[in-house]
């Protein structure tokens, strides 16, 4: 598949800021690695969109250094970000929040 964009919905950039600030309270520069992990994982997109199994209706990935996951879709040759959520979390409020309105 060929994925010329990567869009990351509002929603999701307030995911990742709220990972960031969680990481934040651990340690010096934990939060900044925590971003640059998340991003390097969401740019991989570009070459991997499409070959992970769908949850909940969406694409997921398994960030690679955190307990996190990334929910996209894929709109012709785009990528569409709409989630990233500690997976961690209750599985039913994973889905209450990805089934949210946009």
């Amino acid at each position: 598949m060929n994925i010329d964009n990567i869009i990351i919905l509002e929603q999701a950039s307030d995911d990742i800021t709220e990972g960031k600030q969680f990481y934040n309270v651990n340690g010096i520069n934990v939060g900044d690695y925590f971003f640059d992990s998340i991003i390097a994982d969401i740019e991989s997109l570009k070459l991997y969109a499409g070959i992970h199994c769908k949850h909940f209706g969406l694409y997921r990935i398994l960030t690679k250094r955190f307990p996190f996951a990334i929910y996209y879709d894929i709109a012709e040759t785009t990528v569409v970000v709409i989630a990233v959520l500690d997976s961690r979390r209750k599985p039913a409020w994973i889905r209450k929040k990805l089934t949210q309105p946009l």
